[in-house]
């Protein structure tokens, strides 16, 4: 009879010690004060949830990189899915792209003005509605690359001749050459989100440790996995060292899910896109390849779109800070918005939308105004 496997336990309270013992050695050794960023706004949501933050040393300064895709959809790719809503198209799309702003209006403005809107919670259900109806059906796709396989998946399904994808997928590893080549920049060090990669596969990550000389550690979402993972890359930082550590075997590999990877690159192919507030990324948007230019919506609806208006700004939109806070150069403390005019009930930026958007998350955590100058020295968030 076969031993039972032993139970894993990532809420351990004796190891988390130990790892946050190990982390502050760690620390002591290096002497100075360290930067690191983690590419995922789950990262950031356990990070709050556990009070990790609170723990760090605290010259260990952890920095939330482009990991949330509502916060990095460009404000012309709402304006679009606005535009044909407001032309009567019917469109569907994620709950949390909802509120997040155009540059003048978001699609739930465009609903509470009576435009077709509606919210799916998965890529099958927009195969499903454009199925029961023979008017058009626009899908606002977005997300990183677990949720592009999902679009993928409908694309190569036989989808109704009815169904339009109107792709604001985005491919993250573009967005860490970004980060790493950014003027200014102090990163020393990535934490890879656990769930991407089991999609890519943690050796996506190695021409950019080669090209940047920075280490990467893929790291789960648990307390000890993220503790464990900062752990490998910061001993790396201090070391000297640059390579991809696998910190989430348990889902990842080196090669990823290929089966999962020939679907995403038989649908889509990467292309050059501005990412809200950072930049135009290079290869970062994925684009469905000109054989499915039948449910293409930019193809299909090309003359609507080229026949709307520019929207007109909001005047306090120039004031937003989400770019260089996403791209590590701020924290959320350190934009005039936060926390006044900015709020989840009224967001300015993508980045207070989202669940997974950093001032979202440090203003429902209680990392306030009258905290701002801690949080620009040491990173701690109170809990």
């Amino acid at each position: 009879m076969k031993e039972p496997l032993a139970k894993l336990e990532f809420r351990d309270v004796a190891r988390g010690r130990a790892l946050q013992a190990r982390l502050e050695r760690a620390m002591e050794r290096a002497g100075r004060a360290v930067t690191v960023m983690h590419v995922c706004g789950s990262h950031e949501q356990a990070i709050a949830r556990y009070g990790l933050r609170a723990r760090f040393p605290a010259d260990l300064r952890v920095q939330m990189g482009p990991g949330c895709p509502v916060c990095v959809t460009d404000a012309p790719e709402i304006d679009a899915c606005v535009a044909l809503a407001t032309r009567g198209v019917r469109v569907l799309t994620y709950g949390d792209m909802l509120r997040v702003p155009g540059r003048a209006r978001s699609l739930d403005d465009a609903r509470a003005a009576g435009a077709r809107v509606e919210v799916i919670y998965a890529a099958t259900q927009a195969a499903e509605i454009a199925r029961a109806t023979e008017e058009p059906v626009v899908f606002f796709a977005t997300g990183f690359e677990t949720t592009a396989v999902a679009t993928a998946a409908v694309l190569l399904a036989e989808p109704p001749a009815n169904l339009f994808v109107l792709s604001a997928h985005k491919w993250v590893p573009a967005a860490m050459d970004v980060v790493a080549s950014s003027e200014g920049s102090a990163i020393e060090g990535y934490l890879a989100a656990g769930h991407a990669a089991t999609i890519t596969g943690c050796g996506v990550f190695e021409p950019f440790v080669s090209r940047y000389r920075r280490p990467v550690v893929v790291a789960g979402f648990e307390p000890l996995d993220i503790l464990s993972g900062l752990v490998l890359l910061v001993e790396q930082v201090i070391e000297g060292k640059a390579e991809v550590v696998n910190a989430f075997p348990r889902c990842v590999s080196r090669d990823g899910n290929r089966r999962a990877l020939d679907a995403l690159w038989r649908v889509f192919e990467p292309g050059d896109g501005d990412w809200r507030g950072i930049a135009r990324v290079p290869s970062g948007d994925l684009r469905l390849r000109p054989q499915l230019a039948a449910h293409d919506a930019s193809v299909r609806f090309a003359a609507e779109l080229d026949a709307a208006p520019t929207p007109v700004a909001r005047a306090d939109a120039a004031e937003c800070r989400c770019g260089g806070i996403m791209t590590g150069l701020l924290q959320p403390t350190d934009c005039r918005l936060f926390g006044t005019s900015c709020r989840p009930d009224a967001p300015v930026g993508a980045c207070m939308v989202s669940t997974e958007g950093v001032c979202r998350i440090w203003h429902e955590h209680g990392l306030g105004r009258a905290s701002a100058a801690e949080g620009r020295e040491g990173s701690r968030e109170p809990t």
